[in-house]
């Protein structure tokens, strides 16, 4: 028996196997109702082979409480390149549909059952937290900045380490133009909570959006770009450019073009400005998906 793949006595409703092609309605859809861990592994991987095991008990331990998808690279690798899947095993915890945790190698039973409590202890009652945040998502998505603001904030003094609320007062004050606000907002967190993706993600767009303050015309730098197309410099800033009036579809373009003309230039800028973008975004967005999918055919072909 391969230890690397789910048993049939480990496999059912909270362990299975997920392809490319369920890991949006299996991990990212099906996280808002109980967290999932994400397992990448293959078969050929000796560390995996410990680790599969160590996850699948723990998981069992917690009684419904957490899930664990496990996804084989070698048959999902569109999905190992979206995620940035340097090495396995690598594995990483989604809750309400965003990446909140995650380590990379084989780890001794006591340290997984330890990660696995951490990620089972979301699903418990929070005192309508979670809703809150939900709420204030759906607020500031719908353009009621101000009430999306003062939810944050509310949130903020009941859970003072709610990382998922410090990041979304400091989207507010992006919407708001205030970008030294949303700055202070990431400064004031607490370091337990400072390298959350939540965060991080609204560090990347605070970048783009001073990035965005000194670009060009849209027009102008389009014409260029026509003008000399060979140009990477102008092709980089017509897409910082094209972000920061929120065309992030045309920005990825712009960029996958960039590194389709010439991947290495300036140490890989436009790839790095590519996972800047896909950074910011949410792991389930349409864009970043494509994105990444197309970078990586690019980049593999």
């Amino acid at each position: 028996m391969d230890l690397g793949q789910t048993t049939t006595a480990a496999a059912g409703a909270n362990i299975f196997d997920v392809s490319e092609a369920e890991f949006m309605a299996k991990v990212i859809d099906a996280s808002h109702e109980t967290p999932v861990i994400l397992d990448f592994w293959a078969p050929w991987c000796g560390p995996c082979k410990t680790l599969g095991p160590a996850l699948e008990a723990a998981v069992n331990a917690a009684g419904g409480k957490v899930k664990l998808a496990k996804i084989n690279v070698d048959e999902n690798q569109g999905i190992a390149g979206q995620m940035r899947v340097q090495s396995i095993p690598t594995v990483f915890a989604f809750h309400k549909g965003q990446p909140v945790d995650g380590f990379q190698g084989a780890l001794p039973q006591s340290e997984v059952d330890a990660f696995v409590t951490k990620i089972a202890a979301m699903h418990e009652e929070d005192g309508g937290l979670s809703d809150a945040i939900e709420a204030a998502e759906t607020m500031l998505e719908e353009g009621a900045v101000d009430d999306a603001l003062e939810t944050f904030a509310a949130i903020l003094e009941e859970d003072p380490n709610a990382a998922a609320a410090f990041a979304g007062l400091a989207k507010c004050h992006v919407a708001k133009g205030d970008l030294d606000a949303a700055e202070a907002v990431l400064n004031g967190a607490p370091a337990e909570v400072a390298t959350k993706a939540a965060i991080e993600a609204v560090q990347a767009q605070i970048a783009l959006a001073r990035e965005a303050e000194s670009a060009g015309p849209v027009d102008e730098l389009r014409a260029k770009v026509a003008a000399e197309p060979a140009n990477m410099e102008v092709k980089l800033e017509l897409a910082t450019a094209l972000h920061g009036t929120g065309d992030v579809a045309g920005a990825v373009d712009v960029l996958l073009e960039a590194v389709r003309t010439d991947r290495d230039w300036n140490d890989a800028a436009a790839k790095t400005q590519l996972f800047k973008i896909f950074d910011a975004l949410a792991p389930n967005d349409k864009i970043a998906l494509d994105g990444r999918r197309k970078l990586s055919s690019i980049l593999f072909a």
